[in-house]
């Protein structure tokens, strides 16, 4: 979408068709399970680390389907734009806030990865080791109950159609 459209409005931002799933990784990342029975820390890092690792997960599904894989970008940037709010609600200013984002970028990509290839090979020491590495835990020893509430989030968004995806809907 060019610069004009947007500004003019002449366009839907294709964006939107993804917000409802983004609200929903937003969501799954909230979830007091994740803190309370995986030991993850809730706080700052902590519930950042939880909306990394869920969007992780729907952004490993989307690339599984040749129809949505064109559209993880567009996920990817409704990321973007809340963690920039969110830098901008902190207080933080216009000449940091870009350099802050590609921090947060890299630091996604990383975990981006190591949990694509981690869950690829299903090796379950690795995606605990990854987990160590990329969640800010409360109980340094939940990291194996993690990981395994992890991978039973990835098959669950296995299971989920790419209509209900989009829609912000993971099966049961």
């Amino acid at each position: 979408m060019s610069f004009l459209s947007r500004l003019f409005g002449t366009q839907a931002d294709p964006r939107e068709q993804w917000r409802p799933l983004w609200h929903r990784v937003v969501e799954e990342a909230r979830d007091p399970d994740w803190y309370r029975m995986c030991g993850v820390a809730d706080t700052v890092e902590g519930r950042f680390d939880m909306v990394t690792l869920a969007l992780s997960l729907a952004l490993l599904r989307m690339e599984k389907d040749a129809d949505l894989a064109p559209h993880t970008a567009l996920l990817t940037e409704l990321f973007v734009e809340d963690m920039e709010g969110q830098l901008r609600e902190a207080g933080i200013g216009d000449p940091t806030v870009g350099k802050k984002i590609g921090t947060l970028m890299s630091t996604m990509g990383g975990r981006l990865g190591a949990y694509r290839k981690a869950l690829a090979d299903e090796d379950r020491a690795a995606l605990a080791d990854a987990v160590r590495r990329n969640v800010t835990m409360a109980q340094e020893d939940e990291a194996e109950a993690l990981a395994e509430r992890m991978i039973r989030l990835d098959k669950r968004l296995s299971r989920t159609s790419a209509d209900e995806l989009r829609k912000g809907e993971f099966a049961a």
